[in-house]
This record gives C-alpha cells, sequence and structure tokens, in this order.
C-alpha cells in the first residue's frame, strides 16, 4: 500500500515534522473570564498533537484586541503560565505548537469586552449581522472608534509584546492573524478600510502597510524563522468584501517573500485562486487550508493540493476537532467522529477533550 503524502515527514522552520497535516486555529470560547486558557486545554491540545503543527485558536495581544468572550489573551502573567502549561503538554507528547495572535480590530462588543470599551478598526464601519455577547446571547454591533495613528502604533508593539510572550510561555512560534475578517485583514479589504492616510485606500502600498509593519515588528521581536502568517483573499466572512485581491495580496508577499517567514497560512477563495496565484509568489513553506466557507477537508482533498505542488501541508480544522488521532484514521482508512456542534462553545470536557481515539472506539465496539 503506496503511504499517503499526507503523511511523510517535512523538514520545516520548527524541525522535523512527522507528518504535512496541520490542525487549523479554531475559537473555543473556553477561556476563563480574564483570558487564561483552562486547565483542560492543556489536554486538548495534547490530545492532537500527533499533527505535523498545532496552531492554537485566536488569542488576543492585548485587551485592546479582544474580539470575544472567553477568548484566550497573551498579555498577563497569569496568561503565560496557563499557556506555559498547554505547550509543555504538547510538547511531552511529542508534538510542536504555535500561538495565533488575533487582534480583533472593529470585532467585539462592550458587552463582551474585559474593559468594556467600544473597539477600534481602520475606519467606523461596523459589522452587518449581530455579534455574539457575554450572556451567550447576541446584540446589534457597534460602530467601531477609528484607530488614530497613535492606536495604530499601540496595536503594532501589542504584537510584539504578545509574540514576545509566546516565546515564554514556551511556544515554537507565532502565528499573525491576517484572515477572517480580524484586523490585519480589515486594512487589507475594500470596505472595511476607507481611510484616506498612509494606511488608507490610496494606494495598494498604503493598503498593506500596516499588515508589513506588524510582521516586521513581530520578526525583530522573536526572529522570523518562528514568525508564520494566515491569509484569506476575498474571504466574506463577517461581511468583508475584495473587490480584486489579486494586486493586493501580491504586493504583500512581494514585501513578506524576502523576510524568510517561517511560513504563510494561505485560505483558498471560490472567486479568488489564491493558492494557485500565490503560490509561485512564495518562496517558503505554505500550508493550505481548503476547507473555509465550505466541507470538512478530506484525506482525498488534502493529497490532492499536494500532489499538484499547491502547498506543503494542508491544515485541518473540523477534522482535528472531531478526530484527536486524525493522522492514526487517515493512515487506516477508519471512520471519523462527527463534530459535536451542540458542545462547540460551551465549558467543560463535553465538546473538547471526550472525542474517542481510535483505539477507544474499537474497544467500545468490541464490548457492545
Amino acid at each position: 500500500m503506496t503511504q499517503s503524502t499526507l503523511l511523510t515527514p517535512y523538514t520545516s522552520p520548527f524541525g522535523q515534522l512527522p507528518n504535512r497535516m496541520v490542525m487549523a486555529p479554531m475559537t473555543r470560547h473556553r477561556a476563563e473570564e480574564d483570558g487564561t486558557p483552562p486547565p483542560l486545554a492543556a489536554e486538548y491540545y495534547a490530545q492532537r498533537a500527533s499533527a505535523g503543527l498545532i496552531v492554537t485558536e485566536g488569542i488576543w495581544p492585548s485587551s485592546r484586541g479582544q474580539s470575544g468572550w472567553r477568548i484566550p489573551g497573551l498579555e498577563t502573567p497569569a496568561h503565560i503560565e496557563g499557556w506555559r502549561r498547554v505547550t509543555a503538554a504538547v510538547h511531552a507528547a511529542g508534538g510542536r505548537i504555535v500561538a495565533q495572535l488575533m487582534h480583533g480590530g472593529r470585532q467585539g462588543h462592550p458587552l463582551s469586552r474585559i474593559d468594556g470599551d467600544i473597539p477600534a478598526g481602520p475606519s467606523a464601519v461596523p459589522e452587518p449581522s449581530p455579534v455574539h455577547v457575554r450572556d451567550g446571547g447576541k446584540a446589534e454591533a457597534v460602530t467601531p472608534r477609528v484607530m488614530t495613528p497613535d492606536d495604530i502604533r499601540t496595536a503594532v508593539a501589542d504584537y510584539a509584546a504578545a509574540a514576545r510572550n509566546a516565546v515564554t510561555a514556551g511556544f515554537d512560534g507565532v502565528e499573525l492573524h491576517g484572515a477572517n475578517s480580524y484586523l490585519i485583514h480589515q486594512f487589507l479589504a475594500d470596505n472595511t478600510n476607507l481611510r484616506d492616510d498612509a494606511y488608507g485606500r490610496g494606494s495598494v502600498e498604503n493598503r498593506i502597510r500596516f499588515a508589513v509593519e506588524v510582521v516586521r515588528a513581530v520578526a525583530d521581536a522573536i526572529g522570523a524563522g518562528r514568525l508564520g502568517l494566515r491569509l484569506s483573499p476575498g474571504n466574506p466572512q463577517f461581511g468583508m468584501y475584495e473587490a480584486d485581491p489579486a494586486p493586493v495580496y501580491r504586493a504583500l508577499l512581494a514585501e513578506l517573500d524576502p523576510l524568510g517567514l517561517a511560513y504563510l497560512h494561505l485560505t483558498d477563495n471560490d472567486r479568488y485562486p489564491a493558492l494557485d496565484d500565490l503560490r509561485p509568489r512564495w518562496r517558503g513553506t505554505l500550508i493550505a487550508n481548503v476547507g473555509e466557507n465550505g466541507d470538512p477537508t478530506t484525506k482525498e482533498a488534502g493529497e490532492a493540493v499536494l500532489a499538484a505542488g499547491r502547498a506543503d501541508l494542508v491544515s485541518y480544522g473540523r477534522g482535528f476537532l472531531a478526530n484527536p488521532d486524525l493522522p492514526r484514521r487517515f493512515e487506516v482508512g477508519a471512520p471519523l467522529n462527527s463534530v459535536d456542534t451542540k458542545h462547540l462553545y460551551t465549558l467543560g470536557a463535553k465538546g473538547y477533550t471526550d472525542y474517542p481515539f481510535l483505539e477507544e472506539a474499537l474497544q467500545t465496539s468490541t464490548r457492545t
């Protein structure tokens, strides 16, 4: 039987990976109220240590970037200690893990932010749909405050400080969330960046300026070889709009490719074939995510991406969420657990650390 390409080793900036399957970042809303990851988070991530690389759920770099209630942070000593427990557990299980830094920008609501303040974004453009708030309900999105030049400088510094905290906490590296409607994406997109200054819509160079400054600041703080970037050109989530992503993202990669980052994590889009267009423009490691806004990625879909040379690694979200031993299940052709959608964002072990490993499922089947 020919071994799946997904299950072959890959030499990365983080060392030799046992396979080419990456656990994608997935928000779980299970942090303590102050943003500290819960004790169960160490078990959750360690269970999935057979992934070639784990990318954590999005983590706010400072309370100014908190996008929702019970989203974890990487700002305080308590946060660092909580994440140190996670990284120690993953490393003890033989895994590798990077922290995804996710500044919400306009995302967020006073009812779901520790500081109780109005979030700030590139422009005064609110999300078009109601947002989740602290009590588990929903509220109309607030109009964000427009970031001043001082706010922009502070946000860049917050990313760098959180990256240093990530290294202190034992993470192998950091991924900047520049996708899926969060702050970096808001500066790149047409309808969320209406600025007329050096960070605004006047030119492609202006539009990419914030992203480039953040990447360079974090690379200076922890080293480019420890830093990855996630992008989702043309992703319409949360009301985002990009009329023609190609010129913006080509210019962005032209600025960043020479820096020698650890990787680029790229989602595809039906309207803009980002992998096909940008793969030739990126010399380093490229992680593909092809399940965004669609069906969960299958083993066959991942293998097809690798076979076509469109990426070096493939990230899986829902597959790893419900199957902590996803590489093993792919290896033997075993059936997959289904996602417990009822408990995606509830507290406790249910729908979090209680998904059975293949051996457990086989033992249960034998007993019955």
